[in-house]
């Protein structure tokens, strides 16, 4: 049995600072910035060209692609699943080193099936018929995703790893191109017309979130764990001794760059599309990803420039509870019908500017202001939980 590559280097390597703030950097949009976003475009939409465009420009980008294409919105779940890859090499081999490599698959068996289970909570649990059970999701996905990457991580090196992803990318390619579908035939990639929705539909139980198909669904969660052994590889380059934190920092850019590029134009060919995961889409997210992390390192871990991010470092601290409590009153089956719901914090928030105080604003500014205000505060709300746990040291982590 192989010693860990990065065994020796995790135990020697500090913190690094910049992968939890980058964490707390993608759950600060999911907990309510998103919202206020959607709410200031709507505030000043009609408030002179370049307001309007301002909002419309930032309201685009916080919302999703219909099917083919990339915004930053797009971008969140996937940099989420890759800095949990970044995560698995900075935390597994001290675990290893410490308790041993038993324990350790423990560990990410008891993990991963929290995750999954907090995810099946997350959709409704069993509060509803077997077919109104949601049994993939974004936790879900997590959970999945950071099994295999774990399993991969704990039993081969670099190369296997590399070898693995190579695997993930090409073979998903090859199935949704070569392996013809019913009634469709071979190579289409349009919506409901592709290999992976088609077995959504035939093959995946319980309530799907686009009713015939979902975005997490069964073979699209292929692709998703090369996303995330991405940031496995990252952060072997970031526990590697050998270099210096400048160096690090060049090197995660000097890869994210060529390997976007490759995205896009695999893209011509394989079209980027997250609702399916495809290959070329990985290759573009976790392309900025990796340029994103090391410019943060270079700033945060290099530079020591950390107050300008103690927000961001206080959600990553606790970015998995955050995400449960912020959501979970939510009914994501409404959501889904209704295309509108309160989060906890929004909720919370209500109770101290909602109701006729937010409509006055709405009348002595201008409508929108406020939602806006509610949305503002409600964010306000979780980064101040964010910080009392984090003062108090309390990480609920599974």
């Amino acid at each position: 049995m192989r010693q860990l590559e990065a065994q020796a280097v995790a135990a020697q390597t500090q913190r690094v600072v910049s992968v939890d703030a980058l964490r707390g950097f993608n759950i600060f949009w999911i907990l309510g910035a998103d919202a206020t976003i959607w709410s200031f475009n709507e505030m000043v939409h009609d408030k002179g060209p370049v307001l309007s465009a301002a909002g419309s420009f930032l309201n685009t980008q916080m919302t999703h692609v219909a099917w083919e294409g990339f915004r930053f919105y797009d971008f969140i779940f996937p940099l989420f699943i890759f800095v949990a890859g970044v995560a698995i090499v900075l935390s597994l081999p001290r675990l290893v080193e410490r308790e041993g490599k038993a324990q350790a698959y423990a560990r990410v068996f008891r993990r991963a099936l929290i995750l999954y289970g907090l995810g099946l909570i997350f959709y409704g649990g069993i509060s509803r018929h077997w077919g109104d059970v949601r049994l993939v999701g974004v936790l879900q996905r997590i959970a999945l995703c950071y099994l295999c990457a774990s399993l991969l991580f704990l039993n081969f090196r670099a190369r296997g790893i590399v070898v693995a992803l190579v695997v993930l990318l090409a073979g998903y390619w090859a199935m949704m191109t070569f392996v013809p579908v019913p009634g469709v035939g071979a190579g289409s990639f349009a919506s409901d017309a592709n290999l992976a929705n088609w077995i959504d539909a035939n093959y995946l139980p319980g309530w799907k979130w686009d009713l015939t198909r979902d975005p997490e669904g069964l073979l699209s969660t292929l692709p998703a764990i090369a996303s995330c052994l991405l940031g496995v590889l990252a952060g072997l380059l970031l526990a590697d001794p050998r270099l210096q934190g400048t160096q690090k920092s060049l090197l995660l850019i000097a890869c994210g760059i060529p390997l976007t590029s490759a995205g896009y134009l695999w893209g011509l060919q394989f079209p980027i599309v997250k609702v399916i995961w495809t290959s070329s889409f990985v290759l573009v997210a976790g392309g900025y990803s990796l340029i994103l992390l090391g410019v943060w390192h270079q700033i945060i871990d290099v530079w020591g420039y950390q107050r300008w991010a103690a927000v961001f470092i206080w959600l990553g601290a606790n970015a998995i509870t955050l995400y449960f409590i912020n959501n979970v009153t939510a009914d994501q089956f409404a959501l889904r019908f209704s295309g509108d719901t309160v989060s906890t914090f929004e909720l919370f928030a209500t109770r101290f500017i909602g109701g006729d105080f937010a409509a006055l604003l709405d009348r002595l500014m201008t409508p929108g202001t406020g939602t806006f205000v509610v949305r503002m505060l409600g964010l306000i709300f979780a980064i101040l939980l964010a910080r009392f746990l984090y003062g108090r040291k309390i990480f609920l982590r599974v």
